[in-house]
């Protein structure tokens, strides 16, 4: 489908924001940042399972979280949840909490992941097999979500399956799929052009403003139309401007009425 001109001033926009601000600099905070201190594929996906998972509620509280429990994993994930069992992380995490996940959930999700393992070797592993098999990114990341819970709900997941937007998995698999500056990757074989727009309160506020949807609800129908909208100008990578046009609202120093000035200006003006 052909780009109106408008859309094709706005993606050019979009680029110049990507160019300027898509910069591991202005990260923090982000729970996105913990992924950094891991070389190991096997130990990043784990930290961005858990990092994403958490990642709802003041962001102060997320880094605080979201520290607690990568802390008490010690250098490797990886080799915490192959080494261990779900009763004693019961009862290692029993005085966590965030918001209304406690560490009976915490737990349980690690109990997931070290099933996945032994079955696949790997999330990555898990996926890249469910995608085959299901046809779509969206419905092996539902497979995934639904062998992790093991038919116990989990404040930690939620299942596209069941129309939910899920902002947190949908950031999981931005972070490993993509691979830029930000985003670290370590996915191989998972196509970007798949991916989904981590739908959260300002990208939500963002796209309504600019006249990507209508709908009144963050659901999972109202972020594939605004991925749709997304993929018109980057088909290989709708979810490339995610990081960028979220810092306006998240970072004190940015502000959202900025984004919107920066892209009137730079869709209005004459060249």
């Amino acid at each position: 489908m052909a780009l109106s001109e408008r859309r094709k001033r706005l993606a050019a926009a979009f680029e110049w924001i990507y160019a300027r601000y898509n910069r591991r600099g202005l990260v923090h905070p982000d729970p996105l940042e913990f992924l950094y201190r891991y070389d190991c594929i096997e130990d990043r996906e784990i930290a961005a399972l858990i990092s994403s998972s958490l990642a709802y509620g003041r962001v102060t509280m997320i880094l605080k979280s979201v520290s607690a429990v990568l802390g008490a994993m010690g250098d490797s994930p990886r080799a915490f949840v192959e080494g261990g069992r779900e009763e004693s992380w019961r009862e290692l995490f029993a005085g966590f909490r965030h918001r209304f996940t406690d560490g009976a959930d915490v737990a349980a999700l690690l109990g997931g992941v070290k099933r996945v393992i032994a079955s696949h070797g790997s999330l990555g592993a898990f996926l890249s097999a469910a995608r085959s098999e299901s046809g779509s990114l969206v419905g092996a990341l539902d497979a995934l979500i639904e062998r992790l819970e093991e038919g116990r709900k989990n404040s930690l997941l939620c299942r596209p399956a069941l129309g939910s937007a899920c902002k947190r998995h949908f950031l999981m698999l931005r972070w490993m799929v993509r691979h830029d500056e930000v985003d670290p990757g370590g996915w191989e074989g998972l196509d970007p052009a798949e991916l989904v727009i981590p739908l959260d309160t300002h990208m939500y506020a963002v796209c309504r403003s600019l006249r990507f949807t209508r709908r009144k609800a963050a659901d999972l129908k109202t972020a594939r139309e605004i991925t749709n909208v997304f993929a018109q100008m980057r088909p290989d990578d709708p979810v490339r401007y995610d990081f960028a046009l979220t810092r306006f609202g998240i970072r004190p120093d940015m502000s959202e009425a900025e984004l919107m000035k920066l892209c009137d200006d730079r869709t209005t003006r004459k060249e």
